[in-house]
Parts: C-alpha cells; structure tokens; sequence
C-alpha cells in the first residue's frame, strides 16, 4: 500500500467518522426539550442549535471550495441555516452524504493537487487540497466537541464520539 493509498484510506474514513458522530451528537440533541436545545448558553455560538449550525456552515463553505461549487447561501460563518432541528438534522444528513460522495471521489492526482477558491471577503486562492481537507475535518471535531461540552451542561449525557470507537464499530 503507497503513502497516497494509505491518505486516501483515512480521508474515507474521517468522512465516515464525521456522519457517525454527527448522527450521535443529533441523536443525542433528540432528547432534549426544545427549550434546553435553544437555550442560550456561554459559548462561542450561543446555543447547542447556534452551534451546529456553524458546523453545517463550514462544511458547506468548504465542501463548495473544493468542489468549486460555492456554497453562495452561506453569508456568514454564524449564520443560522436552519431554525428547526429537523430541518438542520436533515440538511446535516445529505451534508454527510455529500461529503462521502466527495471524498470517495477523490483519487491520488486529486488529493496531491490543487483547488481555486474564493473566500468570504472575495480574496481569491490556490491551495493543496491535502491541508484544508484535514483542516474541515479537524474543524468538525472542533466544533462538535464544543456541542458535546454543551450537551453535559444540558443534562444530556453525551455520546463517546472518539475516533476509536467508530473504528471499534466499523470492524
């Protein structure tokens, strides 16, 4: 197996990892009372809703730039997308499946290229596309660990969301 194999594998796989711990995280957001989903709360984002709808945001900024489909919806990174859960839950979903689909389409020539973006102020961009990758998902995690703390503060015991036991589950 060549070192371009072996990124290749594990792209897949955090693209899987990702809807697995966003299907956790929601299922987990399912619990609660309306009221505790959107109560304010001291964080970056202001409410556990607030905050994965910036996770939605950046993956969708992102997965527009590398797609070069930009996501023109999307106008700021606190932007409230969605203002149902069932709503956010459900454009999450096809987000992970997009982004599946994105990463299972990418093969050795793709993954050590490069990418043409405009970002949010209109500055344009070249990049590899390896390091913003890791970043979107590393991004992910981020933002997805804050909603985690979140949910303890709600009384909501949070899911395990480490890598090592989607692996444990995969196999």
């Amino acid at each position: 197996m060549t070192s371009t194999d072996i990124l290749l594998d594990h792209v897949r796989r955090m693209a899987r990892y990702n809807a697995w711990a966003n299907r956790r995280i929601y299922d987990a957001c399912a619990t609660l009372p309306a009221a505790d989903y959107y109560a304010a709360r001291p964080s970056f984002f202001g409410s556990i809703h607030a905050t994965l709808n910036h996770i939605l945001v950046g993956d969708s900024v992102w997965l527009g730039r590398f797609t070069g489909k930009p996501a023109t919806h999307v106008k700021a990174l606190n932007q409230i997308l969605h203002e149902d859960f069932a709503g956010l839950r459900q454009a999450r979903e096809a987000k992970d499946a997009a982004i599946i689909a994105f990463c299972d389409g990418l093969n050795d020539a793709a993954l050590a290229g490069t990418f043409s973006y405009t970002n949010m102020r209109g500055d344009p961009f070249t990049d590899p596309l390896l390091p913003p990758l890791m970043h979107f998902f590393n991004h992910q995690t981020h933002h997805r660990g804050q909603a985690h703390g979140l949910l303890s503060h709600a009384g909501v015991s949070p899911p395990e969301l480490d890598l090592i036991y989607f692996l444990r589950e995969a196999a």
